[in-house]
Formats: C-alpha cells, sequence, structure tokens
C-alpha cells in the first residue's frame, strides 16, 4: 500500500511541474524584416531593443525576434514577408525602407505592422491618414522628403559659390525619387542653384553616377536620404573623396565614416520609438488606433578634417550650429 501510494506521489511530482510549464504562455515572437543587410545595423538595432526594453521586453528574455535580411535584394522581399506571416508573429516591424512596408503590407491585412520610412506614409499607401492609420499598419515617419529645401540651404552656406548641385536618389521606390527630385528642383530655383538628377539602386549603378560626377563636375552632390544608400555609405564616402567631391547626407553615419556634412533625423532615436510602438502592439494595442509618429530629433553633423582635406572652410555660423563637428 505504501507502495503504490510513494509511486503516485512521485509521479504526481513529475507531473505538476510539467502542467506548470505547458500553461505557460509562449514567448511572443517578433518578425523583423530588412530589404538591406545586418552589417552596420548594430546601432539602430539597439535603439529598437532599447524601445522594447521600455516597454517591458527583453530580447531572449520575455520575447524573441525572427531577423529576415534581403541583403540588398528587393526582390527578395516578398518571399521574406510571406515567411514571417506563415510563422505568424505577432507583430512585424518592417524598419529598413518603404519597400519592406509595401511588401509586408501586400502580405498581410490582419499582422499588426510598424514601419520606419522617410517618404510620406499616406502618399505610399501605408496608412490612411497620419493621425488615424485605419489598417493594420503604423509606425514612424523620418520626413527625408520634407527635409530637402533645408539640405540644400545648408550645403549652400557651405559653399556660397555653389551653383551647380548633382542630386543621386534611388529610383526603386519611385514615389520618393519623384519627390526628391522635384522638392529638390523647387528649393534650387529659389536658391539661383542648377540640379542635375543621377540615378542608381545598385552597387554597379552608384559607381557609374560618379563617372558621370566626374564627367560633368558639378561643385557638390546631395545623396537622398534612402536605406539603400546608407546601406553603401562606406562606398559612397569613398567615390566622394576620390574624386573630392563635397557631399551632404542625411544621416549622420556618412560623416561618422568620413562624409562631409549631413543633417537629417535622430534615426536610432526613431527605432528606439519603433521598439516602443511594437511593445505597445505586443501588450495590445492596436496599430489603427496609433498615429504615425513623426521624427522630432534632427542634427547637423559637419566632418571638419574631411572639410579641410577638401579645401573648404567651414563658416562659424555653421560650426556653432552644429550638434557635432568631428575632428
Amino acid at each position: 500500500m505504501m507502495r503504490r501510494e510513494f509511486i503516485a506521489g512521485l509521479a504526481g511530482a513529475v507531473a505538476c511541474p510539467l502542467a506548470a510549464r505547458a500553461q505557460q504562455p509562449a514567448m511572443p515572437v517578433i518578425g523583423f524584416l530588412s530589404a538591406r543587410s545586418p552589417d552596420g545595423y548594430g546601432e539602430r538595432l539597439s535603439g529598437f531593443r532599447q524601445g522594447l526594453r521600455e516597454t517591458g521586453y527583453v530580447e531572449g528574455e520575455n520575447v524573441s525576434i525572427e531577423y529576415r535580411w534581403a541583403e540588398n535584394q528587393n526582390d527578395r522581399l516578398p518571399a521574406l514577408a510571406a515567411e514571417l506571416v506563415r510563422r505568424r508573429v505577432a507583430v512585424i516591424a518592417a524598419l529598413g525602407a518603404a519597400n519592406d512596408a509595401l511588401a509586408v503590407k501586400a502580405a498581410t491585412t490582419t499582422i499588426p505592422v510598424i514601419f520606419a520610412v522617410g517618404g510620406d506614409p499616406v502618399g505610399l499607401g501605408l496608412v490612411a491618414s497620419l493621425a488615424r492609420p485605419g489598417g493594420n499598419l503604423t509606425g514612424i515617419n523620418f520626413f527625408n522628403a520634407e527635409l530637402t529645401a533645408k539640405r540644400l540651404g545648408l550645403l549652400r552656406e557651405l559653399l556660397p559659390g555653389a551653383t551647380r548641385v548633382a542630386v543621386l536618389v534611388n529610383p526603386s521606390v519611385a514615389l520618393v525619387a519623384k519627390d526628391t527630385e522635384r522638392d529638390a528642383e523647387l528649393a534650387a530655383r529659389a536658391m539661383g542653384l542648377q540640379i542635375q538628377v543621377l540615378h542608381a539602386s545598385s552597387s554597379r549603378e552608384i559607381d557609374a553616377a560618379f563617372v558621370a560626377l566626374a564627367r560633368e563636375r558639378p561643385d557638390a552632390l546631395f545623396v537622398d536620404g534612402d536605406a539603400f544608400f546608407n546601406s553603401r555609405r562606406v562606398q559612397l564616402v569613398h567615390l566622394a573623396t576620390r574624386h573630392a567631391v563635397p557631399v551632404t547626407y542625411a544621416s549622420r553615419s556618412y560623416p561618422e565614416v568620413g562624409g562631409l556634412m549631413s543633417y537629417g533625423a535622430n534615426i536610432t532615436d526613431g527605432y528606439r520609438e519603433a521598439g516602443i510602438y511594437t511593445g505597445r502592439i505586443l501588450k495590445g494595442a492596436k496599430p489603427a488606433d496609433l498615429p504615425v509618429l513623426q521624427s522630432t530629433k534632427f542634427e547637423l553633423v559637419i566632418n571638419f578634417g574631411t572639410a579641410k582635406a577638401l579645401g573648404i572652410e567651414v563658416p562659424a555660423t555653421l560650426l556653432a550650429r552644429a550638434d557635432e563637428v568631428i575632428e
């Protein structure tokens, strides 16, 4: 009798932890999609994870992340988005570029999606309005297009004698490229500048654009705030150095590797905000009820060493306004 009671007690002791483990809720899974490569994404991912932590989620402890990287091959995005949908993730963070968000939008109308884009989310067809997204998508807008005139003005202040400026855009997101071209043309006309538009959506086409620059010899180059260009920032800065072309960029990641000057939204902070929104959705918030956040932190960064190498005397007024001057 005692033996039977001992065995029954032992079986119960084994069953109880198993039953308790079975009752624990499964760890939520976030899908992360980017058209780019993970190389050079560390700081942005740190911002995203910081936002998650601010809402109580720590990767590997109470949330997991499934990463999908298209390695700069946009044609892979639909298949990668479909993989995450089949995985039945709780939310998808499509933070690399507009093409990422568009691919996920086409793949699901039910899974919540957080995006981070430089172009107009309404014009891109991602949301019905900024205040009331209305569907399963919401996210962050970096204002890249709206900053075109401001960036051209800063470039003109740095190079008061400039008359011709080339503008490099990525035509793979036609709407964003056209907006940048239009805004650059309008701003340039008001400043008395002539604009030459160059297109590039691959590493080879970037090389070809600089061959055209060497031939046409404009006074400066304006690089659009495109995620693909950011992923090729070392190539762009290297070519600008080789051809001794003054270039303005949209992100501080360029001056950090030797680029001349940048003005734009603080991308890492934007990824932090995306992480916060992702955490809020994991807690039950609906994308339709979360207005698209618009960047409020902008920064001017000047690489003083690069300016000296190009023989450019940076005006004291511009240095005084810079958020950071890299020696």
